[in-house]
């Protein structure tokens, strides 16, 4: 089982079956999946992709927590994860989706940092990566200011992505934990 974390500002928590209503109308938005290959608009294979996301099981401390803003907890605000990168490995990636109405309130960034901290001093994984599309410039913003530094370009569902990495070195260096 995956465990619960707090921030100043937010809650996050495993993602289960019940967040499934919430982030398929979250994806469904444009705007929120513009930058991200995937099923979106064709309903079937979106919630069985969806589905299986959340039932997956992706190794110790690995997986995906739903966000919640303290000043609204019961208000699915996205979530962040911490899995095989696209689910297979070997290397780890940390990633984030958040609702549009969510945007550009820090807490893409509140959450990030949580888990980037889970993965290093508990998961102590030796890196990890995070794939983001070259013209996602607020997904950038948020990898940078987590500490992550870009590491090359990749192929991101057909468009051109950078790879984001993070090494425990690196972590270590920036928290003097």
């Amino acid at each position: 089982m995956l465990p619960s974390f707090e921030t100043e500002r937010l809650f996050l928590r495993p993602r289960i079956m019940a967040d499934l209503k919430a982030s398929l109308a979250m994806d469904r938005n444009a705007e929120v999946t513009r930058f991200i290959p995937g099923p979106w608009q064709e309903p079937v294979q979106h919630e069985a992709f969806v589905r299986q996301r959340i039932e997956a099981k992706y190794g110790n401390g690995l997986g995906y927590w739903s966000i919640f803003a303290k000043s609204d907890p019961q208000r699915f605000v996205g979530w962040v994860l911490l899995i095989p990168l696209d689910a297979v490995g070997p290397d780890v990636e940390i990633g984030w989706r958040l609702q549009r109405s969510s945007w550009g309130r820090g807490y893409a960034t509140g959450a990030t940092v949580r888990i980037v901290r889970h993965a290093f001093t508990t998961v102590r994984l030796p890196g990890i990566v995070a794939e983001i599309d070259a013209d996602n410039l607020a997904s950038r913003r948020v990898a940078e200011k987590i500490g992550m530094v870009v590491a090359g370009r990749t192929d991101h569902g057909g468009r051109s992505g950078l790879r984001y990495l993070m090494t425990q070195s690196d972590y270590l260096a920036v928290t003097k934990e």
